[in-house]
């Protein structure tokens, strides 16, 4: 496939995420006062008792200094705990499958055999030319600041998050369902130049 057509068919790709430009962030931004950042703190420790979860949808990665990083595929994910299984189909030229847990990953579908290592993130930039901290989006798909470093939050007018940032990477929350309690994100919007995760999310299961 020619270097056009490549850009062309990833354009295409994310164009289900973002339509391959840069939309505007959610709504309107309030000022941040108690109530917000109780309710925030509220909502976070509610979902932080969340064990056992599961969310479908799609995945769009760029990369801009590094093209083995750049595509978008349909995503399942699944986590138990410190176990997680992280499935990607289409889209990056290849399907492939992340597991693991606190004790080590295991990345499959790259190669002709399983790749192994103790760190998920080192595995994944080095096989697809990824550097994205999954340890972090893992709370930040849920809405929830990750641990470990300070972050700070701005929030839309329906008094949830809009914008977090922690950790050099800006989070935007373009949709949330509403209709859970507590309410969930569906799409995401991360960024850290070069890097730029898109995430929709069809359906949120919790068990």
């Amino acid at each position: 496939m020619s270097g056009r057509f490549r850009k062309l068919a990833l354009c295409l790709g994310l164009a289900a995420l973002s339509g391959c430009v840069s939309l505007p962030p959610r709504g309107k931004t309030v000022a941040t006062d108690a109530g917000l950042v109780a309710a925030q703190a509220a909502r976070e420790e509610a979902l932080r008792q969340v064990h056992d979860w599961r969310l479908d949808g799609r995945l769009g990665i760029s990369n801009a200094s590094d093209s083995r990083g750049n595509g978008s595929g349909s995503l399942s994910w699944q986590q138990r705990g410190d176990s997680y299984v992280f499935t990607v189909n289409g889209g990056f030229g290849y399907d492939y499958r992340l597991s693991g847990d606190s004790r080590g990953a295991v990345l499959e579908g790259v190669g002709k055999q399983p790749i192994r290592g103790a760190d998920a993130e080192a595995l994944m930039r080095k096989a697809a030319g990824w550097s994205v901290p999954l340890a972090s989006l893992r709370a930040w798909v849920l809405g929830l600041r990750a641990t470990g470093a300070p972050a700070q939050i701005t929030f839309g007018t329906d008094r949830l998050p809009a914008v977090l940032e922690q950790d050099g990477w800006r989070v935007e929350y373009r949709a949330w369902d509403n209709t859970r309690q507590p309410a969930l994100p569906t799409k995401v919007f991360a960024s850290k130049p070069p890097y730029k995760v898109r995430l929709s999310v069809s359906d949120w299961t919790l068990r």
